[in-house]
Formats: C-alpha cells, structure tokens, sequence
C-alpha cells in the first residue's frame, strides 16, 4: 500500500509545482455537497481496508477508501456500530468522505458527532508531506487538536490516508414510537424529553408525525415507552423510516426545489418559512425543501441563533456555507495557508476564496 501513498504524493507534489487544483475524491457519493467540484481528480478509493480492528478497545483504523458498508457490517458481526450513524448516500460512501465531510445521521445530538469519535489521522498535505495526527486512544487526543480539525474540512487541508474512531456497542433493546402532534407541540415535546433520562436515540418530525426512537436496556427502553406514549412502530417499518431519514430518501426530501440545512437552538419556535419542512436532533436540525432566496432563509437561521447550508440543489453562486464574521475567516486562511500554501487542495469546497 505504500506504492500508493508514494504515487498520492507525487501528484500533489506536481500538482502544487504548478498551482493546479486537485479534486480529491474516493466513491464521489457527496459530489453534490459544498462548493462546485473541479480539478484533477485524486483517487483515493484503491488505498483501502481495515488496519486494525480491537473490539475489546472499542477502536477501529482503516484506510480512507475503504468502503463505509464494509467497516460497518465488520462491526457490526462483533455487536458494535459507528455511533455518530453517517448517511452514505450511495453504496461508493467510503470512510474518507464520511469524515472529510463531517455528515451524521440521526443518533447525532444523543451520541455524539463524527469529530468526537476521530482519535487519529493520517494525512497528505499540499506540500504531499505524509503526516500523522492523534492516536488510537482518547489520551493522545491532546492539545491542538488537528485529527478533528481535519473532520468536516472537506479534503481543503489535506488528503485523508486513514483513520482511528472510537466506535461503541449495539443497543440491547430499541423501539420507535409514532405520535400525533402539530410542529410546535412536538418542538416542545423534544426539549421537554431531553431534559429527562430518557434513553432517546433519534427524533424526526414531519407532516403532523413525531418519531422517536428509544435505545438501550430493554427495562429502560419500556419504562420510556410508557412514559413517552404513542403508536409502537414495527421494527422493519421503523429500520425503513430511519434510514429514510438518514440517506433522505424519505418522501420529504424528494422534489427539485433546493435543500437547506437549518442548524439553530432546539428551543427554535416554527420557522415562518415557504416550503417544506423536516425536524430532526431534538428541534435543532431543520430540513427545508424551498425556493426561498438564501438571504430570507440565512437571516432567518440568524434570528433562531444558528445557520444555514445550502446543502443539496440550488444556485451554489450564492455560497453553500453561511458567510463567516472576518475573525473567523482570517483563522480558515491561515490554516489552509499552513497545510496548502500552494491552495490546490479541493479549492472553493468550503468558501470561494479557499
């Protein structure tokens, strides 16, 4: 596999002689997310497979282009899973795109996002230099944190080679209950259960339904049942709903219109907004299907104290991030400065001038 790093570092070593943009890519099933994609495409989908795999230590390392399916049916056959439940979005999703673009699923807000699971990189940087970050245990996590820095970088820092992720066990019991509510009644209702020890693992509202998935003990699982309330859903309808939700092939997401991603406070009343609308992590996650312009839905975004991504279709001329204060923006330079001074590496992914 070495030959392949080599081969890796003399395209970026080249590429960076003469300021020619490179399009890291390893199954292309996130094409679609942040900035437009161009350059000379670096393949990172031959350097792949499983490095180590301890389940005693609850830690898997693998290579970038490795297929997430594949590290996903290995833990599971050991009763474990990656808690921050990444959508794939295609059967290509290898385990560099899940953590260049930083996406979770579902189990995010309960769990924990990609970044809290990432113990350690191994990177190739614009100058091709191999490099490694972290380790395979949370104690060499320490200081700046550059693993994680990687995470949600979308490969403008450098190219993922492999990765160390803490994973977790899969729950004894799960169940998903359905109820009956209007937007506001189930935002209230979200915030109210998670002031609770309530063993919720995932809540998704859309079209006067509330989901809500309860994970853990068997005991613990029932108690909450009862306490919650609702309609039981049977386990292949709820894996289906869920799963729907994940990779968005749930009915909501379909149609042409542009697909917004509105992080802002859980607490957020309904969003007076044109279109249609998904609630996901508890009321912080908004999905909006809109022809909205960007400047009603980003200022909107703003009042609810968060922000908006134009995260699928759309005109991407307007930005696919929200625009940073300058402070913020004078810290992205400077680091893409550091790990890409040439600026070859995914340019325009995250914001224009990057």
């Amino acid at each position: 596999m070495q030959d392949i790093i080599d081969k890796l570092s003399r395209l970026i070593r080249d590429a960076a002689a003469q300021k020619r943009p490179l399009c890291i890519r390893g199954g292309g099933t996130k094409d679609f997310y942040g900035g437009p994609v161009h350059g000379y495409k670096l393949n990172t989908g031959d350097y792949r497979g499983i490095v180590d795999y301890e389940p005693t230590e609850l830690v898997i390392t693998a290579r970038a282009g490795t297929p997430l399916a594949e590290i996903e049916a290995a833990l599971r056959q050991k009763g474990q899973m990656l808690a921050f439940e990444p959508p794939q979005f295609g059967e290509g999703s290898t385990l560099g795109g899940c953590v260049a673009t930083g996406l979770s699923g579902p189990r995010r807000p309960y769990s924990g996002a990609v970044r809290d699971f990432v113990l350690g990189v191994r990177i190739l940087d614009g100058k091709g230099d191999d490099l490694r970050f972290g380790g395979q245990v949370m104690k060499n996590v320490a200081g700046y944190d550059v693993s994680r820095l990687i995470t949600g970088s979308l490969g403008t820092l450098g190219v993922l080679l492999e990765v160390s992720l803490k994973v977790l066990p899969l729950p004894v019991s799960e169940t998903t209950l359905r109820l009956k509510c209007t937007e506001a009644e189930a935002i209230e209702r979200m915030n109210r259960w998670a002031a609770q020890p309530l063993p919720i693992t995932a809540t998704a509202y859309r079209d006067g339904d509330l989901g809500v998935r309860l994970s853990g003990a068997r005991v613990a699982v029932e108690a909450a049942a009862k306490k919650i309330g609702g309609a039981p859903v049977a386990p292949a309808q709820a894996e289906h709903f869920w799963t729907g939700i994940r990779e968005q092939t749930d009915p909501s997401f379909a149609g042409d219109a542009p697909l917004w991603r509105l992080s802002v406070k859980s607490t957020t009343p309904p969003l007076a907004l044109p279109g249609q609308q998904l609630i996901e992590w508890g009321g912080a996650l908004r999905w909006l299907k809109s022809g909205a312009d960007a400047k009603t839905v980003r200022d909107a975004a703003t009042r609810a104290g968060g922000h908006a991504t134009l995260f699928r279709g759309g005109d991407k001329t307007i930005g696919v991030f929200h625009p940073l204060p300058p402070a913020l923006m004078k810290l992205h330079r400077n680091l893409k400065q550091a790990f890409d001074p040439a600026g070859i590496l995914n340019p325009g992914r995250l914001y224009a001038d990057l």
